[in-house]
This record gives structure tokens, sequence and C-alpha cells, in this order.
């Protein structure tokens, strides 16, 4: 018996909107949107009902790197079941140690130590409180318009819509626009403990910094003593190109902040990675920072193979070609439909299409759902579509993504 359609769509909405959320149900009824996921297999997502095929190109933010269910992937996890389980976070691992090893093999500089989590947002919370730790400080910059999650300190980093409603929040919290090294200067001072940037923040409409933005940001954290770290939940393992978004910019932070695709779209994981000298206050204090499901030891398994597959020979390679394509044909669309598409954001696969007026980009998402295409606009900017393929799409699929962007473009012209 399949585990997919036991019921009908509508049912299964009904049930969402009377267990789950109601909120969610009444939104997607109001905007004309009735997919309910069923099947999903490589870039492919199909609705419960069989009808209709979406390729995805949100990625749930990068858990589907590797496409949805991927063979390897899956194949890890059930040799995992076959031998592991949890394991107990309060002792020595034997394969969180092997990810451990692996993952910080991959970093830059001296970023030799991690601590495992469950999702991004705990991840985010647990480089904030090491930071704290580390410096005996208390500010922590991030930028406006940006989100880091929705856990307690992650939340309090993220723009004033995600932590206002459930104020008051921690204390020490200062944000700056994005990018503006001038901002961030004068707000830094000797109580800093840290700043957090995401890479390209996906949330605020793909924007790409200037390229001397991070070397900036790396010598004014220098100067005033406080962590640099990088929240690549979206833009590490591949996204941008190499395997941290950071590495793009040559650049070397003293946290790594990893997470979704870490999971190849099977089993939560999430990773805080950091430098050999913060290592100095969890030396001292092992027990003080415990998470019961962080760092499974059959998602450690599964991260293993995720990892095989973002090192083999070519991969990297090959996710830089199809961002040409990308990019190629993003200019082509501008061309062709300059009414309403201004230009393209893009580091890599970590793209965004930019509309004339932010009531074009949920048209996109709109047009999406017509024309077989999955994209979802950003919140703090309702321009832009972000656009998050597999990496593993080839390069006639990315073309076909084109064109249906193209077909998609002209339908909202006509609207």
């Amino acid at each position: 018996m399949s585990l997919i359609a036991q019921d009908s769509k509508e049912e299964i909405s009904a049930r969402f909107a009377r267990h789950v959320s109601s909120g969610k149900a009444e939104f997607f009824a109001n905007v004309g949107v009735d997919f309910v996921f069923g099947k999903r297999e490589g870039i492919y997502v199909w609705d419960v009902s069989g009808e209709r095929r979406l390729v995805d190109c949100h990625c749930n933010g990068g858990v589907f790197n590797l496409g949805h269910r991927n063979p390897r992937v899956i194949a890890a996890l059930k040799r995992a079941l076959d031998e592991l389980d949890i394991g107990n976070h309060h002792f020595i691992s034997e394969h969180r140690a092997l990810l451990a090893e692996r993952l910080t093999a991959l970093c830059p500089g001296d970023l030799k130590r991690v601590v495992f989590g469950v999702g991004g947002g705990e991840a985010i919370d647990t480089a904030i409180k090491l930071a704290r730790a580390h410096t005996g400080r208390a500010k922590i910059i991030s930028a406006e318009g940006g989100y880091h999650g929705h856990t307690g300190l992650a939340l309090a980093a993220g723009d004033e819509q995600y932590r206002k409603p459930f104020g008051p929040l921690p204390a020490g919290f200062v944000q700056v626009p994005f990018g503006d090294l001038s901002a961030l200067e004068q707000a830094m001072d000797e109580e800093t403990a840290a700043v957090i940037f995401e890479t390209i923040p996906a949330t605020m409409g793909i924007v790409v910094p200037p390229q001397d933005f991070f070397a900036g940001l790396r010598a004014l954290c220098d100067r005033f003593g406080a962590a640099m770290i990088m929240d690549e939940v979206q833009t590490g393992l591949g996204r941008c190109g190499d395997i941290w978004g950071i590495n793009t910019y040559g650049v070397i932070p003293d946290m790594i902040v990893t997470a979704k695709g870490l999971s190849g779209g099977v089993y939560p994981i999430s990773a805080t990675i950091y430098r050999e000298p913060f290592n100095r206050f969890l030396h001292a204090n092992p027990f003080i920072h415990i998470s019961t499901f962080g760092g499974a030891e059959v998602a450690c398994y599964v991260a293993l193979e995720v990892l095989n597959i973002l090192t083999e020979s070519g991969f990297l390679e090959r996710v830089r070609r199809v961002a040409e394509v990308f990019r190629v044909g993003f200019a082509q669309l501008q061309q062709q439909h300059p009414a309403i598409v201004s230009g393209a954001r893009q580091r890599g696969l970590m793209m965004g299409l930019k509309m004339t007026s932010p009531a074009l980009g949920p048209m996109m998402t709109l047009a999406g759902f017509h024309f077989g295409l999955l994209t979802i606009y950003a919140n703090h900017d309702q321009s832009v579509n972000q656009i998050l393929p597999p990496l593993t799409i080839a390069e006639d699929e990315a073309k076909q993504v084109l064109r249906t962007l193209d077909q998609m473009l002209t339908w909202v012209e006509q609207r």
C-alpha cells in the first residue's frame, strides 16, 4: 500500500486545516493554490492527485540540494537503520566523530571543531552562545531583513517581523543594513561578541553583497575582537559553486553554520563549525550544551554520503556550468520581458529573478503552479523570486526551466 494519496486531496486539506494549520490552509485556498505534495523524485514533485508535476526550484531553501529521494542518500539511510539509531549525545560517538572530521576537512583555516544539532535555528543559537561565552560580551550584530530561524537567539537576530510578536526578547541584539561596512563599523565596539550574516540573504531577496564586503567584515571583527559567524544554512554545501559560499569571497570566518542540505532531504541534522580558539570554553564545560537528537548517528551516516557526493570529481564544476546556463538565460529573459524583469541576482545556483514591482513576485509564484515550476517569492522583497534548483539539475533541464520562466513571465504580462 502506498503512503501517498491514502485519502483524496480535499480530505487531506480539510484534515490539515483542522489539526495542523488553519491559517496556511486558508491562505492557499484564497490564492488558488491547491497543490498537495505527493510523489517526489529527483528534481520533480507531483501533486498528490498525480495530475501535476513541478520542477522544484524552491528545494525548501536547500534541503533538496541533491534532489528528492536521491538514491545514494536513501541507500545510506537504509544501511544506517540496519545497525544504528539516534545514539546518546552525552557520550563519545564514533559516527559524530567521523562526520565532524570530514566536515572540518572541507572547511578553510582552523575551523576544526563541531557541535551538532537538529535544525538551523538550534545551530545558530549554539553559535551565538559560544561567541558570548568565548568573549564574555553580549552584543550581537545582524542584518536588517535577515533571517536565521525561529528559535530563541536565532529569532532575536532575525528581522523584526519575526521577533516582535514574541517579545520581550533577549537584550543585546543590533541590526544594520546588509552590505554596508560603514554602518557596521559604527555599530561595532568593545562590547560586540559577534557579527552574524547569511552569506547571501535569501529571505531578503538573494542579495549579493559587494565583493570586498566580507573581507571588510573580517577586518572589523579582528579589530574589535568579535566573532565572525557565517550562516550557511542555505548557501553552503555547493549552492554557490563551492562547498561554502564564503569560500567564493576568499575569507575565513570564525564559525560556519550548516543545516538543511546536510540532511540529504531525509534525516534532519545541523552543525556549528568553529575555530580552535573557541574550544576553550566548551573544553572546560563539555556538558553545558546537549542536544538530545542533534547529530543523530543515523543522520551522521547519511550526511557522510551527502559529502561524498558533493566532493566527487566534477560535481562542483558541473554546478558552475549550470549556473552559467542560468546566467545567460536570465539576461535573455530580461531582454525579452523588460517591462517586468529588472535583473537577476546570482551566486552559483543561489539565484533570484528581480521583478519591477513587489506585486509581480507572488504572481510569478502563482504562475509557476500553472506552468510546472515551484518558485517562491522572497518574503522581505516580494519583487524577487527565489530560484534554487537541485544542484543535480542537468544543463538541458536548466534550459527547460528557463523556457518555463519565459512562459510564466508572458502569463504575468498578460495580467
